[in-house]
């Protein structure tokens, strides 16, 4: 029987600290989804030795195969007869191969490679834009109508032309993809994905930050990859010198000694956070499109030229991104001390409009700490998005354009919607809103009914709604192959 190992790692969403994330003097809040991508490593019986193919399924033109040699030094090649390039995954297998070669030697990579390895990778649905799936369906675009498009859904297009929507999926492939080899090499163990901050983790996080600026050709703030890894967290970038060597050198240079989680120059820094309980955050792609690499040059060109107005704003932005940040962490504290008024408050606050949450006279006190700390959520994130929208305006990028800015106030003025922006570095891509998700809630009452109701009848843009939620699960994680549903499917058809 055929050793197989999978490994999931989720998408993100950056809901505070778009821009400042880049800078290691600043932090991003960044949420990790539940939607995810899949990788899984299999031996083959019938590719051949030395041979690496690698399938993904959900796009035309996308099976890919390679050579692998290990003396004198790794080396994979792509097969001629390859319809088509992928960068990521070249540079993954690269990279991957060659650390594990460092650690465990060739030899044992040898008898891992003599049968040759067959590696199937997958994203959840809301990766890849499915309008055109539930128009094929005739079904409308609501969070019950994505429920029926099967996972893993073929997108009936060539990878190079598929709409995605924003939640980091190369950054998920890549980790998901680094992951299971280092696993599968036993370059570290399975039980490194199972503990929050293991040595192997970070190996697999290091590896995967350097094979994404690799694949897009220069150092980013890394905090999608880690996102990837960690799961949800407050994030500080590293600093981009401990890439620079081999950035400038991937041949001849070791790689262990540098990605190593021993050594020092990794200095991005991790701190805990999670979404409140009962709330939910909900997810929108908007059919617009922006270029974030061309967003971010323009940015920062602006901030080094204006340096003085630009550094005071990113200090304003940085006090409210930390003041989100720990006013969600407390709302979850209080909680955990009283979850039976927490709820009550939540309950209470999801029928009325977030200006009218503190106006109770009859509030009782032991749910007042609740209301008010929600209502400090929805004026820090309202305040947020003023200052990302001037930032937008002085260095002339649409970070929140005027349509974004139209649709946000439509939703956040509902009953029972604490707030939302426009996640990382903003444009026409999509939106985020965090909604009160009471345990009961009759369906006509329900927050989450009046944000689809909007964004089924929006018609100045087009919303599709994702049904990612937060990922309570983490990071990166070993999968059993049975327990997803749709995943053994799409690996064993060829």
């Amino acid at each position: 029987m055929s050793r197989s190992t999978v490994v999931s790692s989720p998408g993100k969403v950056l809901i505070a600290g778009g821009y400042l994330v880049l800078d290691p003097a600043f932090s991003g809040t960044v949420v990790s989804t539940s939607s995810r991508f899949y990788t899984v490593v299999q031996d083959s019986a019938t590719i051949g030795p030395n041979t690496v193919q690698v399938r993904s399924p959900q796009f035309l033109n996308a099976t890919w195969q390679y050579s692998v040699a290990l003396e004198p030094s790794v080396a994979i090649e792509p097969f001629s007869s390859n319809t088509s390039k992928n960068k990521f995954v070249h540079l993954a297998l690269q990279s991957t191969i060659a650390l594990a070669s460092e650690i465990k030697g060739a030899a044992a990579l040898q008898q891992v490679l003599a049968k040759g390895l067959e590696i199937t990778i997958v994203g959840g649905n809301d990766f890849y834009s499915q309008r055109a799936k539930l128009a094929s369906l005739q079904l409308p675009r609501t969070l019950e109508s994505l429920s029926k498009i099967p996972p893993f859904t073929p997108t009936g297009q060539p990878l190079s032309e598929v709409h995605k929507t924003g939640l980091g999926s190369s950054a998920a492939l890549i980790t998901s993809l680094v992951s299971a080899l280092l696993a599968h090499f036993s370059a570290i163990p399975e039980s490194a994905l199972s503990d929050d901050d293991s040595e192997g983790r970070r190996l697999a996080h290091n590896l995967a930050q350097y094979v994404h600026c690799l694949a897009q050709g220069k150092i980013g703030s890394g905090f999608d990859v880690s996102a990837a890894v960690f799961g949800s967290h407050i994030y500080t970038r590293f600093n981009p010198a401990v890439l620079n060597g081999l950035m400038n050198d991937t041949q001849s240079q070791p790689l262990h000694p540098t990605l190593s989680p021993s050594n020092s120059a990794w200095d991005y820094r991790i701190e805990p956070f999670r979404l409140p309980p009962l709330t939910r955050m909900m997810l929108a792609d908007v059919d617009a499109g922006s270029d974030t690499p061309s967003l971010v040059g323009k940015v920062l060109k602006w901030r080094k030229e204006q340096s003085a107005e630009a550094d005071g704003l990113w200090n304003e932005l940085r006090e409210l991104n930390g003041a989100l940040a720990q006013t969600l962490l407390h709302l979850s504290q209080l909680h955990d001390q009283d979850p039976v008024n927490y709820a009550s408050a939540v309950k209470y606050i999801s029928s009325l409009q977030p200006r009218q949450w503190v106006a109770n006279p009859f509030q009782p006190p032991a749910e007042e700490p609740v209301v008010s700390s929600f209502y400090k959520v929805h004026e820090i994130s309202q305040e947020i998005r003023g200052k990302m929208r001037k930032m937008g305006e002085l260095s002339q990028v649409p970070i929140e354009p005027v349509e974004q800015t139209q649709l946000l106030d439509a939703c956040v003025s509902q009953a029972g919607v604490v707030g939302g922006g426009v996640p990382g570095a903003g444009g026409y891509d999509a939106i985020w809103l965090l909604v009160l998700n009471p345990v009961s809630c009759a369906p006509d009452q329900s927050p989450l009914e009046r944000v689809e109701h909007i964004w089924t009848n929006y018609t100045a843009l087009d919303v599709s709604p994702l049904s990612a939620t937060e990922s309570l699960a983490r990071g990166a994680r070993i999968e059993n192959l049975d327990s997803i549903p749709g995943l053994r499917e799409v690996v064993t058809v060829q």
